[in-house]
């Protein structure tokens, strides 16, 4: 677990309801520990992942804490590590930004539309007209059920990625939520030398792999096909601004996948890359580039004549 809102909660790991009583929570573990113990034949990170839920709400003092919104000793504390662009620099006045150094060229809101998308989901999974004192309460998150917390998470995924590009520098211009009529939208558009690139950002609170060309993991959606959204979506901006993207990247927590770069499709002409966040800027730079270069600034200006934001 690492503590983005899109993981299962310890409940949800241990398997039992968040309002059950103590003997149930530790019968719970006690069978989730069996099941998983490498030693009986279980799988060690799972086995890892129940020790971690189990510490987190195991006794009654960890309890109390974890469901009041305490957070752990090595993540920020407070809503404020939830709430719209805390502790990104990129959103902060200039005053306030830490350095001086030239940033990207950014245009749009990144996960503007995915936190409208979760306020609107939480508000009815509350209730219409019951009042929300704090949306980005930890407490309140916590106990949210698990698509609404995933909602939450993609949106601080597409900040994260928006927060990594914007230290790219100057020669990069960035385009966020764009419109892909009937496909929703596409997270990013990239453009900087070494090419155009069509980005997803997403976090799915687990694990994931590639099999047969599409990314599967236990925490998708039933029918859930992120490689297959992702090129729906850059086609249709393509089409809409007459461009041609270099390649498609999805972006994805470091905890998400064993390798920084994974090629979904033919190696010689991939579908898309799965890409380690922390690896976004060496496959931007063009680690991962195809030969050849963009005309940056004939791309930019047809970009920003065609370009629709959602």
């Amino acid at each position: 677990m690492t503590d983005s809102p899109a993981d299962a909660t310890p409940y949800e790991v241990l398997g039992v309801a968040a309002t059950a009583d103590d003997e149930e929570l530790r019968r719970a573990y006690r069978r989730a520990a069996r099941e998983t113990h490498p030693d009986l034949g279980g799988d060690a990170v799972r086995f890892r992942r129940v020790q971690i839920a189990w510490e987190r709400v195991g006794t009654p003092a960890a309890r109390r804490a974890y469901d009041s919104g305490s957070r752990p000793t090595s993540a920020p504390s407070g809503s404020s590590a939830w709430r719209p662009g805390s502790g990104r620099d990129e959103y902060a006045p200039p005053t306030a930004r830490r350095d001086s150094r030239p940033r990207a060229r950014s245009h749009g809101h990144p996960g503007g539309r995915s936190r409208e998308v979760f306020l609107a989901a939480e508000r009815e999974w509350v209730g219409l007209g019951d009042p929300i004192e704090d949306p980005y309460d930890p407490g309140l998150i916590r106990s949210a059920p698990r698509y609404i917390r995933r909602l939450l998470g993609e949106a601080l995924a597409e900040e994260a990625t928006a927060s990594i590009v914007a230290d790219m520098g100057i020669g990069v211009t960035v385009w966020h939520d764009l419109d892909a009529g009937a496909e929703g939208k596409l997270d990013h558009v990239v453009l900087m030398p070494s090419g155009l690139w069509a980005l997803e950002s997403i976090d799915w609170g687990g694990p994931v792999s590639i099999d047969h060309g599409e990314i599967v993991g236990e925490t998708l959606e039933p029918g859930e096909r992120p490689v297959k959204e992702l090129v729906r979506a850059a086609r249709a901006v393509q089409k809409q601004t007459r461009v041609r993207f270099t390649g498609r990247l999805l972006v994805v927590p470091d905890s998400a996948v064993d390798h920084d770069v994974q090629v979904v499709g033919p190696q010689r002409k991939p579908t898309a890359l799965v890409v380690r966040r922390s690896a976004l800027g060496q496959v931007l730079n063009g680690v991962w580039s195809p030969e050849g270069a963009v005309d940056v600034f004939e791309i930019r200006d047809r970009l920003q004549q065609t370009v629709r934001f959602i």
